[in-house]
């Protein structure tokens, strides 16, 4: 009697075992995409203040008021809903400034999308003002088909389009519209 209600005892916590075993399954990808279900990002970050360096050297600072992070999408990106002012420096520790009302970062691609009274203003106080403006971090190349407006020390150069290479020296509006020429 003892012998069969062991045995008995073995075979329901067996069966038990395998069931618990079999109804286990990975679905670390369904949590992965709990965001996407809800069309919510998966990170919501707040005042952010980032400092980027390399080899010991500020390179950038990113300064906003919000920041989604949506990279468990397909084709993650990062989104800056409020705005963002951002600070780069070159080799020489010069500082160019970047701000804009609306930014997007496309993590796959690598092009920053600046929207909303975008305006850049170099080291050597060469301005642009945009209302959008698109800036392709692999090729470090700075491009818009929209109106344009770019104050050098001496002219204020009124445009459709833009292209430029970081350090602004290859500048250039594409379809001029009007030049002023300034006396300092």
């Amino acid at each position: 009697m003892k012998t069969i209600l062991i045995y008995k005892t073995l075979s329901m916590v067996t069966v038990f075992t395998v069931i618990l075993f079999f109804s286990c399954k990975n679905n670390f990808k369904e949590i992965q995409n709990i965001g996407i279900i809800d069309g919510g990002p998966l990170s919501i970050a707040e005042n952010i203040n980032t400092k980027y360096t390399d080899s010991g050297k500020l390179k950038s600072n990113l300064i906003s008021p919000k920041m989604l992070n949506y990279s468990n999408r397909e084709f993650a990106f990062y989104e800056f809903p409020e705005g963002i002012n951002l600070t780069m420096y070159d080799k020489e520790n010069n500082k160019s400034n970047v701000i804009a009302d609306y930014a997007i970062l496309y993590d796959e691609t690598d092009l920053i999308d600046l929207q909303g009274n975008v305006v850049l203003t170099t080291h050597n106080k060469d301005t642009l003002y945009a209302d959008q403006l698109f800036y392709n971090r692999k090729t470090e190349w700075l491009f818009t088909n929209l109106p344009v407006r770019f104050r050098t020390k001496d002219q204020l150069i009124n445009g459709n389009g833009f292209d430029s290479d970081r350090s602004f020296a290859n500048a250039h509006v594409l379809e001029v519209t009007g030049i002023i020429y300034i006396d300092e």
